[in-house]
């Protein structure tokens, strides 16, 4: 059984629609403001998360091109280190090379001046030993052989040679 009514705005089913309507135009406003602002805010935090990494890409580049600079100074640095230290190795040894060299050639002059004292005290021994062994050798000739009339002429004749080997002394 249908009902009919006189005026369309009579019908509960017209009525019906028409909250429907206002609810659905109500609700969509209302959720079309809560969708627009959550997706508003949505972007904006992915826009500020874009420009935070941006923000952070430039800083990590700038960041690794000082890095690349450091270190790059840093080889330079180092191999300007070791070239100062083989320089300084071979001064070094150039240096202990010529110590080594003065002092072997003072040793050399040292022992030399040594063996020159040994010959120099082996001849005066020597010599003072012949001296020793003339002198009482002649001691004994003069002894055995001479007397005090002959002994004389000896005396004199040493006597008057006497400032002629001063002068030669």
């Amino acid at each position: 059984m249908a009902h009919h009514y006189e005026h369309f705005y009579l019908d509960p089913k017209f009525w019906v629609a028409v909250s429907f309507v206002i609810f659905i135009v109500l609700f969509g406003k209302l959720a079309w403001t809560k969708a627009t602002q959550m997706l508003d805010g949505r972007g904006a935090r992915i826009k500020a998360e874009l420009e935070e990494a941006s923000r952070l890409r430039a800083e990590a580049e700038a960041m690794m091109a000082a890095a690349r600079k450091e270190r790059e100074q840093a080889i330079k640095d180092s191999a300007a280190m070791l070239e100062r230290a083989k320089a300084e190795a071979e001064r070094v040894a150039a240096a202990a090379k010529a110590e080594a060299e003065a002092s072997a050639r003072r040793r050399e002059r040292m022992a030399m001046d040594r063996i020159a004292a040994a010959e120099a005290s082996a001849v005066t021994e020597v010599r003072n030993a012949a001296a020793e062994i003339a002198t009482a050798a002649v001691r004994d000739i003069i002894a055995q052989k001479h007397t005090a009339a002959a002994d004389a002429p000896l005396v004199d004749s040493a006597i008057s040679s006497l400032p002629a080997a001063f002068k030669a002394a």
